[in-house]
């Protein structure tokens, strides 16, 4: 029985309306995740590489898509899908070019006609507070990322050593096959070289000839006010190093946002809830709140019903485009007593009886709505 296949919008982690850009940033995303150079020999990292693959081909065809989107995976059949579980990983790199040769994905496999191939972009993370995010902050940053080998300066050859050429393609890093009776003929990467056209014949004993090393980093990011949480710092250049003399990948740094004890972000306003009694409520009150400000002084007004929402403007965080701050968003919470004394009791039920219906417009309408009910009712 037949595996059952996952959905392509899930294996990508993008919305059924995602538009084309952002699947392709997706998948980006994903194949740098699983992809087999920073994934070797590891077979799980492998199909979920091939399957986003495989996700990428359906959601990036928009002929494809629709048939996805109305039938599902039965609805790809005589589609001309590929089989992605058993091709080869060079094969994927040459159908999606743009993607793994230096366009958005950057740093595909190394050679392929030995072209300067831009490096990796690589990610790491970066945890704020809000009153960081009201101001903006420079923080330094630790991260590792695969660097030239300081032993052969990233040439992957033993000090005093230098390279041959590959008698698999001649140096030319390809090499051709003919099949279907000499009907067609395909040009593949050459499996000796990796595409390179060369060949190191001693290898640099610190990288094993790879010609990168794991080293650690460290950087001062600047974050700018208004900043959200899961949105990227981008930082030119500070990926990892490109195979062919290719340009550096950039560093993504991804922002994270502590929870505030008190206070909840909505969008550019700060969101507080803040408890006052009964009699405050009825008679208003001047209260402080907290801001990321300090403390700030709220006028409730007399008559305040359970769940208003008060405003103090300026007081929320700057718009990241326009520095423009939104406000604080006081939502008073009215809290009912659960133990009175005999005394509080007494001035409650002399409250009770003076208590006048008309100024009630809530308690008026409902009682009105539940009399005009119960007489239907009775005349059923």
């Amino acid at each position: 029985m037949a595996a059952t296949k996952r959905d392509y919008y899930e294996i990508l982690g993008v919305e059924r309306h995602a538009g084309a850009d952002d699947v392709k940033r997706a998948y980006r995303r994903m194949a740098l995740k699983y992809h087999p150079d920073k994934n070797p020999h590891d077979k799980q990292a492998e199909h979920k590489f091939k399957e986003c693959a495989e996700a990428y081909e359906v959601l990036s065809d928009p002929e494809k898509r629709e048939r996805y989107d109305r039938f599902g995976h039965e609805g790809l059949r005589g589609a001309g899908m590929h089989d992605f579980s058993r091709m080869g990983f060079d094969d994927i790199f040459s159908m999606f070019d743009d993607i793994f040769g230096g366009g958005l994905f950057g740093g595909g496999r190394a050679g392929r006609g030995a072209r300067a191939v831009r490096g990796y972009d690589i990610e790491t993370q970066i945890t704020l507070t809000l009153r960081e995010v009201l101001t903006g902050v420079e923080k330094g940053i630790e991260f590792k990322r695969r660097d030239y080998c300081e032993r052969c300066s990233g040439r992957g050859s033993e000090p005093g050593h230098g390279e041959e050429s590959c008698r698999g393609c001649g140096g030319q890093g390809q090499v051709a096959q003919t099949g279907m009776g000499g009907f067609f003929r395909m040009v593949t990467t050459c499996p000796a070289c990796g595409g390179r056209g060369r060949r190191i014949t001693h290898p640099c004993s610190s990288c094993g000839g790879a010609g990168r090393a794991i080293k650690p980093r460290t950087l001062s990011i600047r974050v700018p006010a208004g900043v959200r949480d899961g949105q990227a710092v981008r930082l030119a250049g500070e990926g990892e190093p490109g195979e062919n003399g290719g340009p550096r990948g950039d560093l993504y740094c991804y922002v994270k946002i502590e929870p505030h004890p008190f206070l909840l972000r909505n969008d550019d306003d700060l969101v507080l809830r803040a408890p006052i009694g009964f009699t405050q409520a009825a008679l208003g009150a001047t209260i402080e709140v907290p801001s990321l400000s300090g403390r700030q002084t709220l006028e409730i007004p007399a008559g305040a019903q359970h769940g208003t929402v008060l405003q103090i403007k300026g007081e929320g965080l700057p718009d990241l485009r326009t520095g423009r701050r939104g406000a604080l968003l006081v939502q008073v919470l009215v809290e009912i007593p659960k133990k009175l004394t005999k005394e509080q009791k007494r001035l409650l039920r002399e409250f009770a009886a003076t208590e006048d219906k008309e100024v009630l417009p809530e308690s008026k309408k409902f009682f009105e709505r539940l009399k005009n009910y119960w007489a239907g009712q009775n005349g059923k």
